[in-house]
């Protein structure tokens, strides 16, 4: 493509643990927050914005299209558009290249592709049970048929569906996120001390690194008093250690299980927005671009193995660019669990893997650990789902920047069984 689409700026808030310091928040205030202070920083015009597309997975109920929501907060005009995209945990993804296609057709000239979650506030639901009861009190005409249907009520009507771990199961294959996780780590052979040292490693990167990450980072007031920002992750553990790690029981089989709470992303509030246009577009502007999306791709697999998705979109991503593994600075594989990453780089060093499953004549390349997930991963910065494909990208075009080098690749496992990535180009 001659007139390459562009990624102008990016923002994000914190990523801060479930029930923290933003759980004051909704979701629609946290996307609000990330369109504001992107217009701010990059000094565009409101009215220049096309549409507004934002990932969310647990789209709040009081908001429906929480991307619509959050653009008029956010100060947008009212002329402008916008639309929310769910692709699970690839939704921060789905904005950006949705955006990519929007532009790329004439649709639109500038968007603004984000993603917002407030994993905090995902409710508790009513069971059937209960849900029956009320509407049986609603159908009720005399004092005698509500009576009777209040004495109908048991106190297990009262088990709440909780909203969060319904999210993270599969309706198809039955099984929840972790239990999947549990199945490549027995396919791949991969051991408990593995997870743990691997989940050890993406703390100590993301602290050692921490005045890099600032730079994409806006502070943020903390409700409801507003006596103090947030202005840091605060998921990465200072001090965490193996013994302290080897001390976790496993949480999704407790008999024979390795994935625990410690070697897992935890839940986690956030937001992200990227500024896109054509490159054309940026210099009639006067924008300088952070760089480039060259290609991505999506593919799909069995879902009770999700957490390869990553081997089979790279697998893609990388022959429709014409390029290789090696010609990428550095690669990031978002860490649902540390036994899924492990899982992917084990396979995309397979031979026997590519043949049978990719349909190449050998394996995809050679990952080194030391050039996976540069400046640490989920397990320490945590996964606010609709979030962070779009945080991926902002994360990986600033090391592009820092590093002077030409190309990354970032890549997600997508719950319900697919994968996505996209090769992206720093702007020279």
């Amino acid at each position: 493509m001659s007139d390459r689409i562009a990624i102008v700026d990016g923002i994000r808030t914190p990523f801060c643990k479930a029930g923290t310091d933003l759980k004051g928040f909704s979701a629609q205030k946290l996307g609000s927050l990330v369109i504001r202070e992107l217009l701010d920083r990059s000094s565009i015009d409101g009215n220049l914005v096309d549409e507004v597309i934002m990932g969310c997975v647990a789209n709040p109920v009081e908001a429906a299209n929480v991307a619509r929501v959050a653009a008029l907060m956010g100060g947008l005009p009212e002329r402008s558009r916008a639309y929310t995209v769910s692709r699970n945990c690839a939704s921060g993804f789905e904005s950006a290249t949705s955006a990519y296609e929007k532009i790329t057709s004439g649709f639109d000239e500038v968007v603004i592709a984000g993603g917002t979650e407030s994993m905090t506030n995902i409710p508790l639901i009513y069971n059937e049970h209960m849900t029956r009861l009320f509407a049986g009190l609603m159908r009720s005409k005399t004092a005698l048929q509500k009576l009777k249907t209040i004495l109908s009520f048991r106190p297990h009507f009262l088990k709440p569906i909780v909203g969060v771990v319904c999210g993270l199961s599969d309706p198809v294959c039955g099984l929840n996120m972790g239990q999947t996780a549990e199945n490549i780590a027995k396919q791949c052979g991969i051991t408990r001390e593995q997870q743990d040292e691997f989940a050890l490693t993406s703390h100590n990167k993301a602290l050692a690194h921490r005045d890099k990450l600032a730079d994409e980072i806006m502070a943020v007031p903390v409700e409801p008093k507003y006596e103090s920002v947030c202005d840091t992750d605060n998921g990465p553990r200072q001090g965490q250690s193996l013994e302290a790690l080897a001390k976790l029981k496993p949480y999704f089989d407790r008999k024979s299980g390795t994935v625990t709470v410690g070697n897992a992303c935890p839940i986690t509030d956030g937001a992200s927005a990227l500024l896109m246009m054509k490159e054309s577009k940026a210099e009639e502007l006067g924008l300088p671009p952070l760089g480039f999306v060259k290609s991505y791709s999506y593919e799909g697999l069995s879902p009770t193995v999700m957490g390869l998705g990553p081997v089979y979109a790279i697998s893609t991503v990388l022959k429709k660019s014409g390029m290789e593994l090696d010609q990428m600075s550095f690669v990031e594989i978002n860490e649902a669990f540390a036994a899924q990453v492990l899982g992917c780089v084990q396979l995309i060093e397979s031979d026997h893997f590519a043949k049978k499953e990719l349909g190449r004549d050998k394996a995809i390349g050679r990952l080194e650990l030391d050039r996976l997930n540069v400046n640490g991963g989920a397990i320490a910065l945590g996964h606010p789902v609709g979030v962070t494909g779009n945080r991926l990208i902002l994360t990986a075009l600033k090391e592009l920047h820092r590093r002077g080098d030409q190309h990354a690749l970032v890549s997600l496992c997508i719950g319900g069984g697919q994968g996505g990535a996209i090769i992206l180009e720093r702007a020279s």
